[in-house]
């Protein structure tokens, strides 16, 4: 696929994805083409700067994704610290515990624990609502 700025006989300027070049004259002598602003059918194709992406660039955006990768990790471990600390560890009873509480057979409190897939969607059927905590890179070492 191809973007190709283009504009019409109004000023108007838009952008448009065409399978070839040949693609986007075919449309543009059959008035296919149509300006979104006001209709205009009298379309050209803008000059236009190729994108070209350069090992620089590559190198920029890979180290964006690793901060990005990076300050998400670090939110996940606090935020899982965070449970962990303040809530009560009741194992593989996750999900027996989690349905007293929505139900309001226990006092309400803050729980983390093991509960498999179905337990999970069991609970999410009954409105009780759950967030799993991740398994992060340094706790499975």
């Amino acid at each position: 696929m191809i973007r190709f700025s283009l504009h019409c006989d109004q000023a108007h300027e838009f952008d448009a994805w065409f399978r070839s070049n040949d693609d986007y004259e075919m449309q543009c002598k059959k008035d296919l083409i149509n300006c979104p602003a006001c209709s205009s059918t009298a379309v050209e194709k803008m000059l236009m700067a190729p994108t070209v992406s350069t090992a620089r660039q590559r190198e920029q955006t890979a180290m964006k994704l690793e901060l990005t990768k990076t300050d998400i990790l670090r939110k996940l471990r606090k935020l899982s610290k965070s449970v962990r600390e303040n809530a009560d560890y009741v194992s593989d009873r996750f999900a027996e515990e989690a349905r007293k509480i929505h139900f309001g057979e226990v006092d309400p409190r803050a729980i983390y624990g093991e509960a498999d897939a179905q337990e999970i969607t069991s609970l999410l059927q009954d409105g009780v609502h759950v967030l799993p905590l991740p398994s992060l890179p340094e706790e499975q070492n």
